[in-house]
């Protein structure tokens, strides 16, 4: 199986050019290209990375040989998965990275994965049950809208405006039959 992409737009991003945080993926919602990630999708890849003592790796552009710093914490909550890392000034790429960054250049970010398990819904689109996660890149161009950076070092839940941001995709997504 090939490692696919998944790419997700950065929402607001407040960083003092290392540090970032916010959902890589977003659950329930369909991306441009007709796939949907299921909750729990990724529970089963980030368990074997902890025991193994593993890091999804952050990566530019999905460039392998441009790591450009660290996710220090990679989890699923009930909205999708969230990271919080930190953009490596140290090295030119990740200085870099983070001007684009804090300048709204760069507003998105995408999931570098392979699929395990998967099906169809009556509508054609892929849902994506079980995905083995690999990395998570800042890239130019996102696939998935709503899933965005939020800000630096905020934990999901701990503003209001994302429980109520939440709780409208909750809904929409309800509605549309989903």
């Amino acid at each position: 199986m090939d490692l696919e992409r998944k790419f997700c737009g950065l929402e607001r991003v407040e960083t003092d050019g290392s540090e970032i945080a916010g959902y890589a993926s977003v659950f329930g919602v369909s991306d441009q290209g007709g796939d949907v990630v299921e909750p729990g999708a990724y529970a089963v890849s980030l368990e074997r990375l902890r025991a193994r003592g593993g890091r999804v790796k952050m990566l530019w552009q999905h460039d392998p040989a441009q790591p450009i710093g660290v996710w220090d914490e990679v989890r699923e909550d009930a909205a999708g998965l969230w990271v919080r890392g930190r953009i490596l000034t140290d090295v030119e790429k990740g200085r870099d990275a983070a001007a684009l960054v804090a300048a709204g250049a760069i507003d998105g970010l995408s999931i570098g994965y392979r699929t395990r398990k998967a099906t169809k819904n009556d509508r054609g689109q892929r849902l994506l049950c079980e995905l083995e996660l690999w990395e998570v890149s800042l890239v130019t161009f996102p696939m998935l809208p709503e899933a965005r950076v939020d800000a630096k070092g905020d934990a999901p839940g701990a503003d209001p405006l994302q429980e109520l941001a939440a709780a409208i995709r909750s809904a929409r997504l309800s509605l549309a039959g989903g």
